[in-house]
């Protein structure tokens, strides 16, 4: 009777045992589980926080390349209108300058034409005035040497300047001048200038013997002022 007692109770003692073991191994089994899968979560979020930080530092580089290549494309296309506005100045300029709309100057020559007083005309010459005609074929000449700007007695001479006879005046643009002298004004190689007027035979000797007396220095600088009267066009249009 002892010895089955013994039996038993040595029985339920290992009973006991393997349970304890049991629960022991089964919770450390837990355990380990609930670390890998806290490890587990730690390792995704570090490897999804990496990935979002590489996402944005893509969008910023993307940004920044973006934003530098505006600013590029800022300055060129501010570097083209600086030149387009400076290309448009000088061709402004030019125009304004062949228009006559603007002061210049350069080397050239002056010429005067005046009447000659009594004592320095010869027995045989008389005294003519000075006509629109004489003026006319005195610019064209110069103009065929090379002229780029003509002024008489400071009127400046224009693609549209008239010139007529008007009741013992000369009508120059809109301005009436009545003088025994007249101021020529030419810009353009001076020795172009001269020999198309003074040269042999030239329009200057036919002058001298109808009683005008003809001048002419050569200048290193001339300055021309601007015609400032109006440009008016009636038939002309631009073509589109």
């Amino acid at each position: 009777m002892k010895k089955g007692k013994i039996s038993m109770i040595i029985t339920i003692g290992l009973v006991c045992f393997l349970l304890v073991m049991i629960i022991f191994m089964q919770f450390k089994v837990v355990q380990e589980s609930q670390e890998s899968n806290i490890d587990s979560m730690q390792e995704a979020e570090l490897r999804q926080e990496l990935a979002n930080w590489k996402t944005k530092y893509e969008e910023v580089k993307a940004k920044n390349e973006e934003t530098s290549n505006t600013l590029k494309t800022y300055k060129e296309e501010s570097t083209s209108d600086e030149k387009t506005k400076e290309t448009l100045q000088t061709e402004l300029e030019n125009l304004n300058m062949a228009l006559g709309r603007t002061d210049v100057e350069g080397e050239g020559v002056i010429i005067t034409f005046r009447k000659k007083e009594e004592s320095e005309l010869s027995e045989d010459e008389k005294i003519d005035e000075i006509t629109s005609i004489d003026l006319v074929y005195i610019v064209n000449s110069l103009k065929d040497a090379g002229a780029e700007a003509i002024s008489i007695n400071d009127e400046r001479i224009i693609n549209t300047t008239d010139m007529a006879d008007v009741g013992g005046s000369i009508k120059i643009n809109s301005k009436y001048l009545r003088t025994d002298t007249y101021e020529i004004k030419a810009i353009g190689n001076k020795a172009y200038l001269e020999s198309s007027i003074f040269g042999k035979g030239g329009y200057a000797e036919q002058l001298n013997t109808t009683g005008i007396k003809t001048d002419i220095e050569r200048k290193n600088k001339i300055k021309i002022t601007k015609y400032d009267g109006e440009l008016n066009t009636k038939y002309i249009k631009e073509v589109n």
